[in-house]
């Protein structure tokens, strides 16, 4: 039967026998091709906002595979549509951009691609969230489902998303039309890779799958000095931290304890010098919740405690700290639970139940929640498909070995196995949902 995962080890009890058994093919005749466009994909990446190279490759793939497609969707976006009768409509999303991140992998195709970044950092660039998987299986299924048109009725959509990792794509794409220029989805899937299961391994969450993240910059000011006579000044390092102790208590002491919820402040900057009280310091929270109540709570939360702190200290209402929500809100993911339970079932049979989790919510955000909270009949599913190379997996479970998390310069997972269950587990979805009676 289909195991529940408590943690990521809790995969350690996937069978080593089934994993060993070769990998399905998603398309034996193309998985070469398949292989090649990976490896390209791979060495040219391009960040957030920018990816109109990969956007191109991408939209002309589809059009030789006979689908009616439409560029520059939300900014880079690609809409790929394919008829086929009376049916339901389904979409299915690969993302396409990259991180600014210097590739350590050591592979023959490793990116070697530079820039900079608007914020004027000079940076590698690099696929370490996986996109590149996600775009080859998304280029297989869509080969495969236009050779199968006999088998399935129904509309097709297939989109490829830029700006995923900015938390702005999806809404992009929706804010330029795609859910009314283009056949409104009834159904939406999509998979993403994970470096916390073995390749070839599938997980899926019925419910809340991934989380709001909200950014907040919090600036907290105060009165400058010199650090020998404090009494002259008010501190702001003294201030913002108090603020920081006390946001703690946002998840600690005023949400269910089985809410799950993160308040985590990633940087505190201040002063310049060691003898000098700075006139402010600057503080960078990630928040991160599921339900839209919980994100709303600990928002207010975090203005309140702010304020409060500050007028416990004294501060005049002039130099009250200023709480900033950046434009950078990602929504929590739900998996709906029939159409949960639908693949969880059909996955257990296509690739043996020792190869299907039910996998526990994460605190990673993913912005592919927005299409359904676009229209909430939509049946939608993300699910997991594990990349971690079968013998770094072993030794990792032997304590021989440390995995790298996604985004990490030294990612690379076994992308055959990867594209390979993927194709295979996005086309059986497609034709158990479009499957003609």
């Amino acid at each position: 039967m289909i195991r529940s995962l408590v943690a990521a080890a809790a995969l350690a009890l996937v069978s080593s026998t089934a994993l060993a058994q070769p990998i399905p093919d998603a398309a034996p005749a193309d998985m070469d091709a398949l292989m090649a466009l990976y490896r390209d994909l791979h060495a040219n990446p391009e960040l957030s906002l920018h990816e109109t190279a990969t956007a191109a490759r991408l939209a002309g793939i589809a059009r030789e595979a006979g689908l009616d497609v439409t560029q520059n969707v939300g900014g880079t976006g690609v809409v790929a549509v394919l008829r086929n009768g009376e049916g339901p409509t389904l979409l299915i999303r690969a993302d396409m951009d990259g991180l600014p991140v210097t590739e350590q992998t050591g592979l023959p195709f490793a990116s070697q691609v530079r820039t900079t970044t608007e914020e004027g950092v000079e940076t590698g660039v690099m696929h370490a969230c996986g996109h590149d998987t996600h775009m080859t299986a998304w280029v297989g299924t869509m080969r495969r489902l236009a050779a199968l048109k006999d088998r399935w009725s129904g509309t097709l959509v297939m989109i490829a998303q830029p700006a995923e990792e900015v938390g702005k794509g999806a809404r992009m794409m929706l804010e330029d039309g795609l859910f009314t220029r283009f056949p409104r989805p009834t159904h939406a899937i999509a998979f993403h890779d994970t470096a916390s299961a073995p390749a070839g391994v599938i997980g899926l969450t019925p419910g809340y799958a991934l989380a709001n993240v909200d950014s907040v910059d919090i600036r907290v000011r105060g009165v400058g000095g010199h650090g020998a006579y404090p009494h002259t000044t008010r501190d702001p390092v003294v201030l913002g931290s108090r603020i920081v102790t006390s946001l703690q208590t946002l998840v600690s002491r005023e949400l269910d304890p089985q809410t799950p919820a993160v308040v985590t402040v990633g940087s505190f900057h201040a002063g310049s010098k060691h003898n000098i009280i700075s006139d402010e310091a600057l503080l960078q929270l990630t928040v991160r919740s599921y339900a839209p109540e919980v994100r709303q709570q600990l928002l207010d939360g975090i203005a309140r405690i702010a304020r409060g702190e500050a007028i416990a200290a004294g501060m005049p209402e002039d130099l009250m700290p200023e709480v900033r929500v950046k434009d950078e809100y990602t929504p929590s993911t739900y998996n709906t639970p029939e159409l949960s339970e639908r693949l969880l079932s059909l996955f257990g049979e296509q690739f043996g139940e020792e190869r299907v989790v039910q996998a526990t919510p994460v605190m990673g955000g993913e912005d592919f929640g927005r299409y359904r909270l676009a229209d909430e009949s939509i049946q939608s599913v993300i699910f997991w498909v594990g990349g971690v190379p079968l013998d770094r997996w072993q030794a990792a479970q032997a304590g021989e070995a440390t995995l790298p998390s996604l985004h990490s310069p030294y990612w690379a997972p076994d992308a055959e196995a990867v594209i390979a269950t993927a194709s295979e587990a996005l086309t059986a979805a497609a034709l158990d949902i479009l499957g003609r009676s």
